[in-house]
Protein backbone atom coordinates (compact mmCIF):
# COMPACT_ATOMS: atom_id res chain seq x y z
CA UNK A 1 0.00 0.00 0.00
CA UNK A 2 2.80 2.43 0.88
CA UNK A 3 4.47 1.68 -2.44
CA UNK A 4 1.23 2.52 -4.28
CA UNK A 5 0.87 5.85 -2.43
CA UNK A 6 4.51 6.67 -3.15
CA UNK A 7 4.05 5.95 -6.87
CA UNK A 8 0.88 8.07 -7.00
CA UNK A 9 2.62 11.00 -5.31
CA UNK A 10 5.61 10.64 -7.65
CA UNK A 11 3.33 10.48 -10.70
CA UNK A 12 1.44 13.67 -9.75
CA UNK A 13 4.68 15.45 -8.91
CA UNK A 14 6.15 14.61 -12.31
CA UNK A 15 2.97 15.67 -14.13
CA UNK A 16 2.83 18.99 -12.27
CA UNK A 17 6.56 19.67 -12.65
CA UNK A 18 6.31 19.08 -16.41
CA UNK A 19 3.28 21.37 -16.81
CA UNK A 20 4.84 24.09 -14.67
CA UNK A 21 8.07 23.88 -16.65
CA UNK A 22 6.18 23.92 -19.95
CA UNK A 23 4.25 27.08 -19.02
CA UNK A 24 7.58 28.89 -18.64
CA UNK A 25 8.83 28.05 -22.12
CA UNK A 26 8.23 30.45 -24.98
CA UNK A 27 8.54 29.89 -28.73
CA UNK A 28 10.11 32.74 -30.70
CA UNK A 29 9.62 32.31 -34.45
CA UNK A 30 12.16 33.98 -36.71
CA UNK A 31 12.56 33.64 -40.47
CA UNK A 32 15.60 31.46 -39.71
CA UNK A 33 13.80 29.00 -37.41
CA UNK A 34 12.18 28.51 -34.01
CA UNK A 35 13.85 29.45 -30.75
CA UNK A 36 12.84 28.06 -27.35
CA UNK A 37 13.22 30.35 -24.36
CA UNK A 38 12.97 29.26 -20.74
CA UNK A 39 11.72 31.94 -18.37
CA UNK A 40 12.79 32.43 -14.74
CA UNK A 41 9.70 33.52 -12.77
CA UNK A 42 11.42 32.82 -9.46
CA UNK A 43 14.15 35.38 -10.30
CA UNK A 44 12.12 38.11 -12.06
CA UNK A 45 8.40 37.43 -11.57
CA UNK A 46 7.14 40.79 -12.83
CA UNK A 47 9.33 40.79 -15.94
CA UNK A 48 8.27 37.23 -16.77
CA UNK A 49 4.60 38.09 -16.26
CA UNK A 50 4.87 41.15 -18.54
CA UNK A 51 6.83 39.25 -21.20
CA UNK A 52 4.27 36.43 -21.27
CA UNK A 53 1.35 38.88 -21.33
CA UNK A 54 2.73 40.88 -24.26
CA UNK A 55 3.79 37.70 -26.08
CA UNK A 56 0.52 35.86 -25.72
CA UNK A 57 -1.42 39.01 -26.73
CA UNK A 58 0.58 39.07 -29.99
CA UNK A 59 2.22 42.41 -29.16
CA UNK A 60 5.69 41.21 -30.20
CA UNK A 61 4.57 39.88 -33.60
CA UNK A 62 6.30 41.83 -36.42
CA UNK A 63 8.48 43.80 -33.99
CA UNK A 64 11.96 44.44 -35.42
CA UNK A 65 15.39 43.83 -33.91
CA UNK A 66 16.25 47.53 -34.00
CA UNK A 67 19.64 47.37 -32.25
CA UNK A 68 21.97 44.45 -32.93
CA UNK A 69 25.65 44.56 -32.06
CA UNK A 70 27.76 41.64 -33.29
CA UNK A 71 29.42 39.83 -30.39
CA UNK A 72 27.21 41.58 -27.83
CA UNK A 73 23.40 41.41 -28.13
CA UNK A 74 20.22 41.69 -30.22
CA UNK A 75 17.59 44.12 -28.90
CA UNK A 76 13.89 44.15 -29.78
CA UNK A 77 10.51 44.58 -28.12
CA UNK A 78 9.53 48.18 -28.91
CA UNK A 79 5.85 47.42 -29.43
CA UNK A 80 5.01 51.09 -30.07
CA UNK A 81 7.47 52.18 -32.79
CA UNK A 82 9.13 48.85 -33.67
CA UNK A 83 6.11 46.93 -35.01
CA UNK A 84 6.68 46.80 -38.77
CA UNK A 85 2.98 46.01 -39.37
CA UNK A 86 1.71 49.02 -37.39
CA UNK A 87 0.90 52.50 -38.72
CA UNK A 88 3.10 53.82 -35.85
CA UNK A 89 6.17 51.95 -37.17
CA UNK A 90 9.14 54.28 -37.37
CA UNK A 91 12.58 52.70 -37.59
CA UNK A 92 14.25 55.95 -36.46
CA UNK A 93 12.13 55.92 -33.25
CA UNK A 94 12.37 52.15 -32.66
CA UNK A 95 13.98 51.68 -29.27
CA UNK A 96 12.34 54.72 -27.71
CA UNK A 97 8.88 53.25 -27.15
CA UNK A 98 7.22 50.60 -25.06
CA UNK A 99 3.79 49.26 -24.27
CA UNK A 100 0.88 51.17 -22.74
CA UNK A 101 1.50 49.31 -19.47
CA UNK A 102 3.43 50.96 -16.61
CA UNK A 103 7.19 50.57 -16.36
CA UNK A 104 8.58 47.76 -14.22
CA UNK A 105 10.76 48.01 -11.14
CA UNK A 106 14.18 46.41 -11.49
CA UNK A 107 14.50 42.76 -10.48
CA UNK A 108 18.26 42.32 -10.36
CA UNK A 109 19.51 38.84 -9.51
CA UNK A 110 22.58 36.64 -9.56
CA UNK A 111 21.85 35.48 -13.14
CA UNK A 112 24.98 36.17 -15.18
CA UNK A 113 24.56 37.75 -18.61
CA UNK A 114 26.01 34.82 -20.54
CA UNK A 115 25.32 33.63 -24.08
CA UNK A 116 21.58 33.25 -24.66
CA UNK A 117 20.36 35.21 -21.63
CA UNK A 118 17.22 37.32 -22.07
CA UNK A 119 17.25 40.59 -20.18
CA UNK A 120 15.07 43.68 -19.94
CA UNK A 121 16.22 46.72 -21.89
CA UNK A 122 15.77 50.06 -20.15
CA UNK A 123 16.92 53.68 -20.04
CA UNK A 124 19.40 55.01 -17.47
CA UNK A 125 16.67 54.63 -14.84
CA UNK A 126 16.87 51.04 -13.48
CA UNK A 127 13.08 51.08 -13.01
CA UNK A 128 12.24 52.00 -16.62
CA UNK A 129 11.96 48.56 -18.27
CA UNK A 130 8.66 48.13 -20.11
CA UNK A 131 8.46 45.88 -23.19
CA UNK A 132 11.94 45.90 -24.73
CA UNK A 133 14.41 43.09 -24.19
CA UNK A 134 17.69 41.80 -25.52
CA UNK A 135 19.38 38.45 -26.03
CA UNK A 136 23.12 38.15 -25.38
CA UNK A 137 25.32 36.72 -28.15
CA UNK A 138 28.21 36.34 -25.69
CA UNK A 139 28.92 36.89 -22.01
CA UNK A 140 28.49 40.50 -20.92
CA UNK A 141 29.53 40.56 -17.23
CA UNK A 142 29.32 44.38 -17.10
CA UNK A 143 25.51 43.96 -17.28
CA UNK A 144 25.31 41.60 -14.29
CA UNK A 145 23.14 42.96 -11.44
CA UNK A 146 22.54 46.09 -13.56
CA UNK A 147 19.78 44.69 -15.80
CA UNK A 148 16.88 42.34 -15.02
CA UNK A 149 17.70 38.97 -16.57
CA UNK A 150 14.55 36.86 -16.84
CA UNK A 151 15.16 33.96 -19.22
CA UNK A 152 17.51 32.04 -21.48
CA UNK A 153 17.50 30.54 -24.96
CA UNK A 154 17.52 26.76 -24.48
CA UNK A 155 17.16 25.73 -28.13
CA UNK A 156 17.79 27.51 -31.43
CA UNK A 157 20.57 29.93 -30.43
CA UNK A 158 22.01 29.38 -33.90
CA UNK A 159 18.95 31.24 -35.26
CA UNK A 160 19.57 34.16 -32.90
CA UNK A 161 23.14 34.28 -34.23
CA UNK A 162 21.72 34.78 -37.76
CA UNK A 163 19.81 37.97 -36.88
CA UNK A 164 20.99 40.80 -39.12
CA UNK A 165 23.69 42.84 -37.40
CA UNK A 166 23.66 46.61 -37.21
CA UNK A 167 26.24 49.37 -37.22
CA UNK A 168 29.25 48.25 -35.14
CA UNK A 169 29.07 51.41 -33.00
CA UNK A 170 25.36 52.16 -32.54
CA UNK A 171 23.86 48.80 -33.41
CA UNK A 172 21.26 50.54 -35.61
CA UNK A 173 19.96 48.13 -38.25
CA UNK A 174 18.71 49.10 -41.69
CA UNK A 175 16.05 46.70 -42.99
CA UNK A 176 16.09 44.76 -39.71
CA UNK A 177 14.92 41.22 -39.06
CA UNK A 178 11.70 40.87 -37.08
CA UNK A 179 9.88 38.55 -34.73
CA UNK A 180 7.35 36.52 -36.70
CA UNK A 181 5.60 35.44 -33.52
CA UNK A 182 6.30 34.90 -29.83
CA UNK A 183 3.99 32.73 -27.70
CA UNK A 184 3.92 30.40 -24.73
CA UNK A 185 4.67 26.81 -25.71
Amino acid sequence: MNKFIYLCVLFFYLINTHSIAKENVMILKLKYGEVEIELYPEKAPNHVKRFKELSDDGKYDNVVFHRVIDGFMAQTGDVKFGNSASPDFNISLAGTGGSELPNLKAEFSNIAHTRGILSAARSADPNSANSQFFICFQSAPHLDRQYSAFGKVIKGMEFIDMIKKGDPNSGAVSEPDKIISLRSK
